[in-house]
């Protein structure tokens, strides 16, 4: 299988995946409940959602471990089941993608702040370290460190993916803000100012997600693009900002909403295009009817 930026610069446009929180909670995953240890748990039902977006027309799908470093794992009690809960999430995927679709090893934040002194960039590294090795070993083949806000912790995070495994290195930033005040991360950082960081920091791809609906992310690439037109720029909206309907979490752009902004994230230098917070494989069956059909 060809490396996923390989297919990019041969002039692909490829499909990830959607959200897998949304998904899991369809499931009956509990709020407060951990998502990862499901790995371990709910294998099946893991591998079902795995196995969903890949029937939707997934290009490549991650891994139920979003949430899965130390830091994160502590506060459930599995502080001790790092390699265990992550190796079982690639594994997962990996069943579920055989051959031809890659694995992107999901890494998010740790949750600790760089900055106020909460951690070093050494305890940082040596966090990632032992989530990327498990992902590794369990089959991912790309690593997706992703919903960044703090810039510091994806570049450490880029340079422990590049130094510790043979995976492709991916990197997406969360962005808050609107065309009137602009778009920055929660420290600030403007998708300018990220992706030059980012690209200096070695990832082969970035981009971002999380935290926008579709209209506001063609507006984000559009900056990304005007740093570099080449490096190879995944994009994940939301189904929209999130709302509270009689109790219940409601995301409301539809797969026919996404699928017409599908175009011009295209013509403003999406390479990758999937979804986050909301999303379900119907979003990514939409998504993907439109790129291979515009191929035709």
């Amino acid at each position: 299988m060809k490396k996923i930026k390989e297919r990019i610069l041969s002039g692909e446009i490829l499909i990830s995946d959607g959200a897998w929180g949304t998904m899991l909670h369809s499931k009956g995953l509990k709020m407060g409940e951990c998502p990862e240890k499901w790995n371990i748990d709910h294998r099946a039902e893991v591998l079902d959602i795995a196995k969903s977006y890949v029937s939707a027309g997934a290009d490549m799908i991650e891994t139920n471990s979003f949430g899965g470093n130390k830091f994160k794992l502590e506060y459930f009690g599995l502080g001790q089941k790092v390699a265990e809960v992550n190796k079982a999430a690639a594994e997962i995927s990996r069943e579920a993608a055989g051959d031809n679709i890659h694995v992107l090893g999901s890494v998010g934040p740790t949750g600790k702040i760089i900055m106020t002194g909460d951690i070093s960039l050494e305890e940082l590294y040596y966090c990632f370290k032992e989530q990327m090795e498990a992902l590794e070993s369990g089959g991912a083949d790309a690593i997706l460190i992703e919903t960044m806000f703090d810039l510091e912790e994806a570049k450490c995070g880029i340079k422990a993916a590049k130094e510790i495994t043979k995976c492709e290195v991916i990197c997406t930033m969360t962005f808050d803000g609107n065309d009137d005040i602009g778009f920055h991360t929660m420290m600030g950082t403007t998708p300018e100012a990220a992706a030059e960081s980012l690209i200096e920091a070695g990832a082969d791809i970035i981009g971002t997600n999380c935290g926008n609906g579709i209209e506001n992310m063609v507006r984000i690439a559009k900056q990304i693009r005007i740093v570099d037109k080449k490096i190879p720029l995944l994009i994940q909206a939301n189904a929209g900002l999130p709302s509270m309907i009689n109790g219940k979490v409601v995301f409301s752009e539809t797969p026919d909403f996404i699928a017409k902004w599908i175009h011009p994230l295209i013509n403003v230098g999406a390479n990758i295009i999937g979804g986050c917070c909301g999303t379900t494989p119907e979003h990514i069956r939409k998504i993907a009817g439109v790129v291979r059909n515009s191929k035709g």
